[in-house]
């Protein structure tokens, strides 16, 4: 018999629970830590040391590109250079400290990105400057918010946003001090910064300024922080990640010692397209890794829309995260097409490398799926939504490229876990232990999961060097994620017996949508529930769709005084398959959502009528009337099947 193929380590046996604590499944590590972590270089300590001294070895390579646009047309990539991009760092870094700006300083950046996002970012590394990204799709009020907890005092902006940091509603902003767009000001906004008391600079203005006062930089220690992240809570507000420097310079010297075990090296030539936000950790931690490596990355050009042409003029070897672009390469399934695919996907399922599984097919077929992406691709990268399973293996077969797929949070610096390019049993799962951080899973007794259990099921708790120190300014929060100094991550997976994570389920009911959002399922079933003819609400989302749909118990007396209206005499139980009344419902649940300004991946794209309170005899609550979810989803499914489908039919 064939042996498995194992891709962690076991470095310690799980244990079951006593005194009322959870059982523990195995403590599993990368196969390149088995023996204990790899020793860190002392030298590539912090992200300013990883960036300076790829400057110093690549001065004349590619590394920021962007497109102009002159007369609505957009033109070529144009590029700096790793020395160019370094001088302009230290004049933005001494222009900030002849603000005022002194080392541990909180600078905010707000915006798309491009290349002046990461020079200021940079800036922040020469000077010991903490970088806060200003992220607004955390919802109405998130920018003010950082801005006041975070007690941030310069900020760098893009020219279109400058009206939200302006406007009334955003209070905070009276606390700036300076604020450098990243382009042009405009002479009204100009005006009005200078009425509220804030310096206003134009891009080259903030430039003239560093040149004319220079400053030696500060850089800073391993220890000191580097950036904090705000990302969506469960309710309330959004919560500051906290990440040392040592912490994301660990991280990306566990992706180079990781990649490079593989035939296919990175080298300088390679070209990454960012369109994901910045103010992500994976956009974020991608190109400080290609920094590191002295490589390209080229940015969007602002249009999601037009994706398709920035890939066809950049021609990147590496793409993240990309659910949108790949939408739009299934191509029509030819007779020829399907069984060209068959005979791919069967060689490369007995082991056979994706460029040796079937040439022929590549020739025919797939060439042209790989030339849709520009033609040089190399490596796809799939983070911040799951990928299924069915799209996951039509691009290793189609792509003529690695497909790998990662898992992380903010919390972990990026992939905690991470899959192998060409290893097929990787489909569906997102890999083993990254280099420096550990993975075990904790029993979820409420939950039913146990991974002690076959298949072994838990919550995924990490600890190493590439996780987050604390929530910023929230002890509470901090401790209750970390126990016995494992981060809890809240999701639960399950261990395959080749050593490979699996995601299958969320802890707190908290699920992202395909397009990456976060959705807090509670909080919204307790906003949408003071609607007058709700009379209970079950909110149901998946990551795998863009929409939220809801089973909703009509409030009898409300639903009867409706049909009293419309001229229905129906029961209850009849009036729910009404169309015309499932509309009606739609229209007060969406102003509910306008009344308590919900964001638009919020709202309930469709609903369900129920007659019947949800109850114990259907098993669909608990005693004490807790909504069970599985149960739930189980119950409803084939009309929770039936509605998707109806509205992808509409779209």
């Amino acid at each position: 018999m064939e042996t498995m193929k194992v891709f962690s380590a076991k470095v310690e046996d799980g244990r079951e629970g006593q005194d009322g604590k959870p059982s523990v499944g195995p403590v599993y590590r990368n196969l390149l830590a088995k023996q204990g972590y790899p020793p860190l270089d002392p030298d590539m300590s912090t992200t300013w040391t990883l960036f300076s001294s790829s400057v110093e070895k690549y001065p004349g390579n590619r590394m920021l590109g962007w497109r102009k646009i002159v007369d609505a047309k957009v033109g070529p990539y144009i590029w700096k250079t790793y020395k160019e991009v370094y001088d302009e760092v230290l004049h933005v870094g001494s222009a900030l400290r002849a603000s005022g700006a002194e080392p541990g300083c909180r600078i905010g950046i707000y915006g798309a990105n491009c290349p002046q996002w990461i020079m200021a970012m940079e800036a922040c590394g020469a000077h010991s400057l903490v970088c806060v990204p200003l992220y607004d799709t955390l919802g109405p009020g998130a920018v003010n918010y950082i801005i006041d907890h975070a007690e941030i005092d310069f900020v760098f902006v893009q020219d279109t946003k400058v009206k939200e940091l302006l406007n009334p509603n955003c209070r905070s902003t009276q606390r700036l001090k300076a604020m450098v767009c990243f382009s042009l000001l405009t002479e009204e906004d100009n005006a009005k910064a200078s009425q509220m008391g804030i310096k206003a600079y134009s891009w080259t203005e903030f430039l003239r300024t560093g040149k004319e006062n220079p400053h030696e930089i500060s850089p800073p220690q391993p220890f000191d922080i580097c950036t904090i992240m705000y990302t969506s809570g469960t309710s309330g507000d959004p919560k500051g990640v906290v990440l040392t420097h040592e912490t994301m310079a660990t991280f990306v010297n566990g992706v180079d010692i990781f990649m490079d075990q593989f035939e296919d090296k990175m080298t300088v030539d390679d070209v990454y397209l960012s369109f994901l936000p910045l103010a992500h950790i994976l956009d974020r931690m991608i190109e400080e890794y290609f920094f590191h490596k002295g490589a390209s990355v080229g940015y969007y050009h602002g249009n999601l829309k037009e994706l398709r042409d920035d890939i066809m003029e950049l021609k990147p070897t590496f793409l993240a995260g990309i659910q949108k672009a790949l939408q739009e390469l299934n191509p029509l399934r030819k007779l020829i097409f399907d069984a060209l695919y068959k005979h791919k996907l069967s060689w490369m399922n007995r082991g056979y490398k994706h460029k040796y599984a079937s040439p022929l097919a590549d020739l025919l077929a797939f060439r042209k799926v790989k030339a849709k992406l520009g033609g040089r691709l190399r490596l796809l990268l799939s983070g911040g939504a799951p990928l299924s399973s069915e799209v996951e293996e039509f691009l290793r077969v189609t792509c003529c490229c690695f497909v790998v797929q990662g898992y992380g949070l903010t919390e972990t610096c990026g992939a905690c876990t991470i899959g192998f390019p060409d290893e097929m049993c990787f489909v569906g799962a997102v890999g083993s232990p990254a280099v420096y951080n550990e993975l075990r899973l904790e029993e979820v007794a409420d939950m039913g999961y146990d991974p002690l259990g076959n298949p072994p099921c838990g919550e995924v708790c990490v600890r190493g060097k590439s996780i987050f120190s604390e929530y910023y300014k929230n002890p509470e929060l901090t401790r209750e994620s970390f126990k016995d100094g494992w981060f809890h991550t809240g999701d639960i997976g399950q261990m395959l017996p080749n050593g490979v994570v699996k995601i299958i389920d969320r802890k707190k009911n908290l699920i992202k949508l395909s397009q990456g959002e976060y959705v807090a399922l509670e909080h919204l079933e307790n906003v949408y529930g003071v609607t007058p003819i709700v009379d209970d609400v079950w909110v149901y989302g998946n990551s795998f769709k863009s929409m939220l749909i809801a089973i909703v118990v009509l409030h009898e007396e409300n639903a009867k005084k409706w049909a009293d209206l419309n001229g229905h005499t129906a029961s209850l139980s009849e009036l729910c398959s009404l169309s015309k009344l499932q509309n009606h419902v739609l229209s007060e649940l969406k102003s509910t959502a306008e009344k308590n300004k919900m964001r638009g991946f919020e709202y309930i794209k469709g609903v369900i009528l129920e007659a019947q309170p949800f109850d114990m005899e259907r098993d669909l609550v608990t005693a004490t009337l807790k909504k069970k979810r599985n149960n739930m989803l189980k119950y409803y499914q084939a009309e929770i099947d039936a509605l998707y489908q109806n509205l992808a039919a509409k779209i």
